[in-house]
């Protein structure tokens, strides 16, 4: 990207959840995205990804405000609409309409008891963004047909349609207010892989024709690749590593996104057996008592002593790639 204007700014947002123990009602503090920083700029596609359980969707959630941050800043084209330091939490309604969700499961983010046209206008009835009946259902039926569905589908209800039809709904809800922000929280894990790839190249035509910005979650990196300028690599409410779409695939630095590179099947035999494998032992470490020093050493075969005790620093390592490994410093 030639000119890179910031639409949000991210400083040490944390997230964490306090959840009552089992047995004696005592409290824990689950630690879901525990202190991640970094800009998205205007007309970008940034990438997220990680294990499930890593806090991608409540990094997403929280930027957006759907869940109000534990500590940390967010800033929205200019605007603070949050600053834990001074105590700064604008009203959000104004920026509702600036950004927007699209919800990982259709089936259980639209409400059955309403028709898809009151779905995609209830935002427009809310926003009062238009005055008198007939303008309000042509707008309906515009967004409808924007996202490759017909007029006559704002009568029916949610469960008359597909997975992939449900999705396209909740994406015609979102353009609904005309937003210029969109968290992507894995909009196509929950459908056929045939599916997928149409639901993907339509968010990048909807971003050419209305100049959208996305944070596209989700698991399958080679997915992200595709869609994204730029990835990030989260690990345990922690962001690991930040770089260009092309850059971090031809060139991880991290041992955790070495990891998920090596998952992702390459569709040539040869490539396939001469590639070596890098495989992780063990599961995730719980957020509520996350390890010291850097959160991935339990898992990692190249750990150190030093990776036990000490907390290795985000930093740049090449133009625009950052990491968060002793064993990058030199």
């Amino acid at each position: 990207m030639a000119e890179q204007t910031k639409l949000l700014e991210i400083k040490d947002l944390k997230k964490h959840f306090t959840v009552k123990k089992s047995g004696f009602g005592s409290k824990q503090t689950v630690k879901a995205v525990d202190g991640v920083s970094l800009d998205i700029y205007k007309g970008e596609t940034l990438g997220l990804v990680g294990e499930s359980g890593c806090g991608k969707t409540t990094f997403g959630r929280t930027v957006i405000r759907l869940h109000e941050p534990t500590s940390g800043s967010i800033t929205f084209d200019g605007h603070t609409i949050y600053d834990s330091e001074k105590k700064i939490a604008e009203n959000m309604l104004p920026y509702r309409r600036k950004m927007q969700i699209i919800f990982q499961d259709p089936s259980a983010s639209l409400d059955p008891r309403m028709t898809v046209g009151e779905i995609v206008g209830e935002a427009l009835d809310i926003h009062k963004l238009y005055q008198g009946k007939e303008a309000r259902t042509a707008r309906i039926e515009e967004l409808l047909e924007s996202v490759g569905l017909n007029s006559e589908h704002s009568n029916r209800f949610p469960h008359e349609f597909s997975g992939g039809q449900q999705q396209r709904i909740g994406i015609a809800r979102a353009l609904a207010v005309e937003p210029e922000f969109i968290v992507c929280d894995e909009p196509i894990s929950a459908l056929d892989v045939s599916i997928q790839s149409q639901v993907v190249n339509m968010l990048e035509d909807l971003q050419e024709q209305l100049g959208l910005t996305y944070l596209f979650i989700a698991h399958d990196i080679s997915v992200v690749r595709h869609i994204s300028n730029r990835i990030g690599v989260m690990y345990l409410g922690n962001l690991v590593e930040l770089a260009d779409s092309y850059e971090l695939y031809s060139n991880p630095l991290h041992p955790y996104t070495k990891t998920l590179m090596s998952a992702v099947p390459i569709p040539d035999p040869d490539v396939t057996r001469a590639r070596k494998r890098l495989l992780l032992e063990g599961d995730i470490p719980s957020p509520i008592n996350p390890p010291s020093g850097c959160k991935f050493h339990t898992r990692c075969p190249f750990a150190t002593e030093r990776c036990k005790e000490e907390t290795p620093v985000f930093k740049e390592y090449g133009s625009g790639h950052f990491a968060a490994c002793h064993l990058l410093e030199k």
